[in-house]
């Protein structure tokens, strides 16, 4: 897993698996957020089931899937929202990192 941290607040990382969600607790992420649709990628998780695992170690999980290259408004709502409710330092995935990276920045501009 390769977290990127974004600012003190928020950090990103590419596909997470059931079995990260233990790791990710320990270093002290307080919500996770996805933001890729379940089926991009025949060998890709769920959201259910990282969902599950995230319920039993008691962190909070936010899906927000956004289609790659097609960022919506609506996206970038349900992602403020999240952000709002969230406390503590998150964690964002998607493929790569890049998706979270730039919905994270839109959100940060458009609050100004």
């Amino acid at each position: 897993m390769d977290i990127r941290q974004i600012d003190e607040d928020f950090a990103v990382t590419g596909q997470i698996s059931p079995d990260d969600v233990r790791d990710i607790v320990a270093a002290g992420y307080q919500a996770l957020i996805c933001n890729r649709p379940d089926g991009e990628a025949p060998d890709q998780p769920d959201f259910a089931e990282i969902s599950q695992v995230a319920e039993k170690a008691g962190i909070p999980i936010y899906y927000v899937p956004v289609i790659s290259g097609q960022l919506t408004q609506d996206d970038v709502d349900a992602m403020a929202k999240a952000l709002e409710e969230a406390e503590g330092p998150v964690l964002a995935y998607c493929r790569s990192g890049a998706r979270s990276t730039n919905i994270y920045g839109i959100v940060k501009q458009q609050k100004g």
